[in-house]
């Protein structure tokens, strides 16, 4: 029986993945988040066939420990970018470091990411899964989308969620002020919000050489969420952890999106794994997105074009 379209992640869950034996020698990979799960295979995926990696990590023993032992393994440069992205001003050294130090960009991976069981603000006052999860990305990219543009064919990889599915995207309170906070929504908020700008950013890129898609790379093991209350972290430890999947199947998919020849012009998708998907409908409400891209620009210091990319990117949406 087939499932409902908003219900076929069940079913896509288990469906044979896709790969690739494509190879990314000399490509410049930025990924965000690589010192663990997720990240971490992703990056090791991706220095194994032949790319460079740029780690843009929070930890810098747990870097400096990763990029040590990928050089042992990999004969690729990998070099590591330190940034807090809590910190929207972090983001942007991050992000001037890259444009400066870096002649190309091929692919970026955003992959950073945080789960709260309680509400926590930022250092900018931003609720703290909006801020690391949507905001820092969405400036991120913002800030890099010239980069990307000249070194274009290149890619750009929002790691999503199925967790979108838990909604919980109020933009009259973003910050939970008003109603009472909880993890699963406002995890799945964040994650709404990076969707609805993943099809704005498609929209713009149209012709640049550039894509970009949201993936959820699966129900695996990471510590997202263990920066939580002990109860929490004994739960997904002990309970949790023996029904999630390696992580390794998660960098396999990534690897694919960044590297397979026939994901070139694939742009403004969502894909479970490497299965394309429909979202939430919600998350599909495109008379959303100048709402969301207004807010998100305002909130991350963006309302004023600034760089001649933004400037152009606007004047191509408003002619």
């Amino acid at each position: 029986m087939k499932l409902p379209d908003e219900l076929q992640f069940i079913q896509n869950a288990r469906l044979p993945q896709k790969t690739t034996t494509a190879g990314m020698d000399g490509k410049v990979c930025v990924i965000t988040g690589a010192t663990s799960g997720v990240g971490y295979q992703t990056a090791k995926r991706l220095a194994q066939a032949g790319a460079n990696i740029v780690m843009v990590c929070r930890n810098e023993q747990k870097a400096l420990a990763v990029k040590e032992e990928l050089q042992q393994q990999f004969p690729v440069q990998i070099d590591v970018v330190l940034a807090d992205f809590s910190r929207l001003s972090d983001v942007r050294k991050a992000a001037e470091t890259i444009n400066n130090n870096y002649s190309r960009l091929d692919v970026l991976i955003n992959n950073a990411g945080v789960h709260h069981t309680h509400r926590t603000l930022s250092e900018d006052g931003f609720e703290m899964v909006f801020a690391v999860n949507h905001l820092a990305s969405f400036l991120f990219t913002r800030l890099l989308l010239e980069k990307l543009i000249a070194s274009a064919p290149a890619r750009i990889i929002q790691v999503n969620s199925q967790g979108h599915r838990f909604g919980g995207l109020d933009l009259d309170d973003l910050n939970w002020d008003r109603r009472r906070y909880r993890g699963l929504q406002s995890y799945g908020a964040s994650k709404v919000a990076q969707m609805l700008t993943v099809w704005e950013l498609s929209d713009r890129l149209t012709g640049s050489g550039v894509t970009i898609n949201a993936v959820h790379p699966g129900e695996v093991r990471s510590n997202i969420g263990m920066n939580n209350e002990r109860s929490y972290r004994l739960y997904k430890r002990y309970l949790l952890w023996w029904i999630l999947k390696d992580p390794s199947i998660s960098a396999e998919a990534i690897y694919y999106h960044a590297a397979a020849p026939e994901m070139a012009d694939v742009s403004g998708k969502f894909f479970n794994l490497t299965i394309e998907e429909k979202p939430a409908a919600y998350a599909l409400d495109r008379s959303l997105i100048p709402r969301v891209w207004k807010i998100s620009e305002e909130m991350t210091g963006l309302s004023n074009p600034e760089t001649v990319i933004d400037q152009e990117l606007s004047e191509e949406r408003s002619a």
